[in-house]
């Protein structure tokens, strides 16, 4: 009988660590600057984000469960400006025991509700307990209050997919490219939300640091363009970056920003008001207010 017991425990607990708790979005993008001086002037002045420090990070609230972190470069620098992203879970001690069972190292063990690991290419992936929602006030000055994906430089995909969609569980969104046919951009949704990654294939061995920011990149959802831009003048954010505006291959109107360090900050409103190029969108498009 105990043996019969003990058997039965164990098959649960495997059952258990073989089933994936459920991700549902994005919980920050934590970037390096090499002069903090000048990133909290982009951050705090201009995009307007209320911020605080803990452990010599800033961090930057853009909404109640979703900020933004700005790290010191460390030495050596590393070639990406992008130093980890980060997603919401329900259950981050199962996830962690999931992603054990599916041979994924943790990097840096569970504690106080996040842990880490890192992608077959080396991003620093971190998982974050769902928080309770609250009524934290955000700064008026917000230019957004969503971020609704990042995208990052991709080499071989075929790896990337194992990890992010066969153990993941994201789920194929849209694919593109700036010409018919050419996939260079390949979008994966979180597998319980709205929220997504991005692929950037580029060919390229050696990308300049600009090319690089753009493939980094996080991006800022808005229900109209017009209010981010009122928003970035009333900031003080009057040169022409700040108004440039165009229609994406995905149908979706974007404004970029690149900070001090050369990570691009894509403004991009929620919805496709444009024709949508290479693929159909395969699930609903994020909105104003996540229900994580």
């Amino acid at each position: 009988m105990k043996k019969a017991a003990a058997l039965l425990c164990f098959l649960a607990s495997f059952a258990y660590a073989q089933t994936r708790p459920a991700i549902t979005g994005i919980a920050f993008v934590r970037m390096y600057t090499a002069d903090p001086t000048a990133s909290t002037a982009f951050y705090k002045d201009k995009l307007g984000f209320d911020r605080t420090t803990k452990d010599g990070i800033a961090h930057y609230a853009v909404n109640d469960s979703q900020w933004l972190e700005v790290a010191p470069l460390p030495t050596p620098a590393p070639q990406s400006r992008i130093a980890a992203i980060a997603f919401t879970t329900r259950n981050a001690a199962a996830l962690e025991q999931y992603l054990k069972a599916h041979a994924v190292v943790v990097d840096q063990p569970l504690h106080d509700g996040s842990f880490a690991v890192h992608d077959p290419e080396g991003q620093l992936v971190i998982f974050v307990q769902q928080r309770p929602a609250s009524s934290k006030a955000v700064s008026p000055r917000a230019t957004a209050r969503r971020v609704i994906h990042t995208g990052f430089w991709v080499h071989d995909r075929a790896k990337e997919d194992h990890f992010w969609r066969d153990i993941l569980g994201f789920r194929p969104l849209w694919f593109g490219g700036p010409h018919d046919g050419e996939l260079n951009w390949i979008s994966s949704q979180v597998p319980d939300g709205t929220d997504w990654i991005e692929y950037m294939l580029d060919s390229s061995a050696h990308p300049n640091p600009h090319s690089l920011g753009s493939m980094n990149h996080f991006s800022l959802g808005v229900a109209q363009m017009s209010d981010a831009e009122q928003a970035l003048a009333r900031n003080g954010c009057t040169g022409p970056e700040c108004r440039k505006t165009q229609m994406g291959r995905d149908g979706k109107v974007q404004l970029n920003l690149f900070d001090p360090d050369l990570t691009r900050v894509e403004y991009m409103e929620f919805k496709p008001s444009g024709p949508i190029c290479c693929s159909p969108f395969t699930a609903p498009p994020p909105t104003a207010k996540e229900n994580r």
